[in-house]
């Protein structure tokens, strides 16, 4: 059975471990990798939010800015403003435009639900939070903005800490390391321990591998087999795999990787897998399947 955590939000906590959360995905960007501009239009995207929830969904993370694989989520400069190549960086002042009434008004119609802002922008988290977001999902680990970490000891709201190599437009050119698995874990320990040591409290603090984010395709799997790991770390965990494109690796026919439509069965079982080696929380775009598959591999650790 997994370790069983009380994660602070300020105002309530949640139960983690004794089964499994569901965290669904709603973007309301019109360029992220699965389901940018479906729900850009804000009533399109309050209906979403309350689809997701009637679906299961135990916090609804609501996202401004894509950080999809080639995104540039570097600070805006002339180079990169004068490139054609390149779409200039989404501001603070625009994401908060985009996620804060969606935040504000979805706390107004459902007040018991639990909203996440999937942010690496202070400013932006601060605003999310102020609206009534009661935890802030930082893909950089708390890395990108410098005022990230003394915001976040400075609120009461719970903080997802991922894991990430380098920015998006970089990925393609990283090193391989020698043991991703070792990589991750000693990374997410040291920054884990950093922002306790900057007042962020160790009970408001949950850990993500980062599936994807700087990993080539090969390097997933060995965080798969291995997930089991980072529960060493003493932290709650969250894992993304919904829909990225390991899965449609994983699932590729005839040399051609599978589409995004045709990924869902391979997103279940690599979150069934996750489970059962010690994820506390799923972040997926499908909803109800994974809280049913979820729901199947709680049964199995109360079991053991």
């Amino acid at each position: 059975m997994r370790s069983v955590f009380q994660w602070n939000l300020g105002a309530r906590s949640l139960e983690l471990g004794r089964r499994t959360l569901v965290m669904g995905v709603l973007n309301v960007t019109p360029d992220s990798f699965s389901d940018g501009g479906l729900y850009f239009d804000r009533e399109k995207a309050l209906a979403q939010a309350s689809h997701l929830l009637e679906e299961g969904a135990d916090i609804v993370d609501i996202g401004g800015e894509s950080t999809r694989p080639g995104a540039r989520v570097s600070p805006a400069n002339e180079q990169y403003a004068r490139s054609p190549t390149t779409r200039p960086v989404v501001t603070a002042e625009e994401e908060i435009q985009r996620v804060v009434p969606v935040i504000s008004e979805l706390k107004a119609r459902i007040p018991q639900a639990v909203v996440s802002v999937d942010t690496y922008k202070s400013a932006v988290a601060m605003a999310a939070v102020d609206a009534g977001a009661e935890i802030v999902n930082d893909v950089s680990g708390f890395r990108w903005d410098s005022e990230m970490m003394a915001t976040l000891a400075n609120s009461k709201c719970g903080a997802v800490l991922m894991h990430t190599r380098g920015r998006p437009h970089e990925w393609r050119g990283l090193s391989r390391p020698d043991d991703v698995v070792t990589l991750v874990a000693d990374e997410l320990r040291g920054r884990s321990q950093t922002a306790v040591n900057a007042g962020v409290g160790h009970d408001r603090i949950v850990l993500d591998a980062g599936f994807g984010f700087g990993k080539s395709f090969d390097e997933n799997y060995p965080l798969l087999a291995h997930f089991a790991e980072f529960s060493k770390l003493g932290f709650p965990l969250l894992a993304g795999v919904s829909r990225k494109s390991f899965i449609g690796r994983m699932l590729a026919h005839e040399g051609k990787d599978a589409p995004l439509e045709a990924r869902l069965y391979g997103t279940l079982a690599a979150e069934v897998a996750l489970i059962l080696n010690g994820a506390h929380i799923i972040r997926t775009h499908d909803v109800r399947p994974a809280v049913e598959a979820a729901r199947a591999a709680d049964v199995i650790l109360q079991t053991q």
